[in-house]
């Protein structure tokens, strides 16, 4: 939603931002799922494009190659955007090691690495891509279990919104360089998680204990919540404020 709703205009609320958003996302996405599900169930031996093929043109004779040309273009899309996305992480994370400017041969360089590992690891996978994609998928939701929930305790019940925009970026300033509260939180969080874990390598004992069910995330949230609450009690949140608001004076001149 931050990045549809970071150029509107300042009286478009956060309802109309977070719901057309969403909407958006969900009917986009949506109607190419039940597409899919259909195809899984009808054609359960088919090749994924034959079977995409096969049911649209079942729906309405002659869909079925438009409906694949209009998938390519998706994906061809949605790659670019991810490679965009990791061009920019690698970039930020050489910037926060040692200040740099994203030239266009360091743009090219991460470009170029992310190429190689994201072929490597789709080249490596698939032999049994469905099932080492899902364990992809459930080493990310633990990675960002904990980070979810220390972000969520310190914008709606910790700073409750409060921040300095120019102090983010200052790692002299007021948030430093490394937030002990939220890295004792997040690894005491990730920790708890390790019994629950249900992937296809590796399962928690706590997890066979229950048939494989994976309630990894379930514990993960509340965890390193209460750590993180528990550690911001020596955090003086009002001169934490106070200083937010003097260290962004003259930033916005339009605000309020």
């Amino acid at each position: 939603m931050s990045d549809y709703s970071r150029y509107l205009p300042r009286d478009v609320g956060v309802g109309a931002s977070f719901w057309w958003t969403y909407l958006g996302a969900f009917v986009g996405g949506t109607w190419m799922m039940l597409v899919g599900t259909l195809a899984a169930a009808l054609y359960p031996t088919l090749e994924v494009a034959t079977a995409l093929r096969t049911v649209a043109d079942a729906v309405l004779p002659g869909f079925g190659k438009p409906l694949l040309l209009c998938s390519l273009l998706g994906l061809v899309t949605i790659t670019s955007l991810n490679y965009y996305g990791a061009s920019l992480t690698l970039m930020s994370v050489l910037d926060s090691v040692k200040p740099s400017r994203p030239t266009l041969a360091k743009r090219l360089l991460t470009l170029l690495v992310s190429t190689v590992i994201a072929t490597s690891l789709a080249l490596a996978s698939s032999q049994n891509f469905v099932a080492k994609f899902s364990e992809f998928l459930a080493v990310l939701l633990y990675l960002f279990t904990p980070w979810t929930a220390i972000n969520l305790v310190d914008f709606y019940l910790i700073r409750k919104g409060h921040y300095s925009v120019r102090e983010i970026f200052n790692s002299r300033g007021m948030y430093g360089r490394w937030n002990w509260r939220g890295l004792w939180a997040y690894g005491i969080g990730f920790v708890a998680m390790i019994p629950f874990f249900s992937t296809e390598s590796w399962k928690g004992p706590v997890a066979k204990a229950l048939g494989g069910a994976d309630i990894a995330m379930l514990i993960g949230l509340p965890v390193s919540a209460i750590v993180y609450i528990a550690a911001c009690r020596s955090l003086d949140v009002v001169a934490d404020r106070r200083q937010a608001h003097a260290a962004d004076i003259g930033l916005d001149p339009d605000a309020a």
